[in-house]
């Protein structure tokens, strides 16, 4: 399996609410790839400019088809336009 973190910087205040619609808007539609496990966003409570995507994938094709959808191709470059991304990844 594959988990995947993505670390969300806010820079701009105004960027919060749009990037919280896109990034829920992946979630909800990553949720029905075939081999996701768990897709889901968190946000801190303690600082309101940042944001985290988690996700977990039964494997490395799995992940890569997603990355190759439709919604991913015009979801992920939205969420980057609005917020600073750092991933992580692991396998176990």
């Amino acid at each position: 399996m594959i988990r995947v973190n993505v670390s969300l910087l806010i820079e701009k205040s105004e960027n919060r609410r749009p990037l919280i619609e896109a990034a829920t808007e992946l979630v909800e539609l990553s949720l029905h790839d075939k081999g996701c496990i768990d897709y889901d966003l968190l946000g801190s409570l303690t600082a309101d400019d940042r944001l985290m995507i988690y996700e977990t994938w039964q494997s490395r094709a799995d992940l890569e088809a997603h990355m190759a959808s439709e919604h991913f191709k015009r979801l992920v470059p939205r969420i980057e336009s609005l917020a600073t991304m750092t991933l992580e990844e692991f396998t176990f």
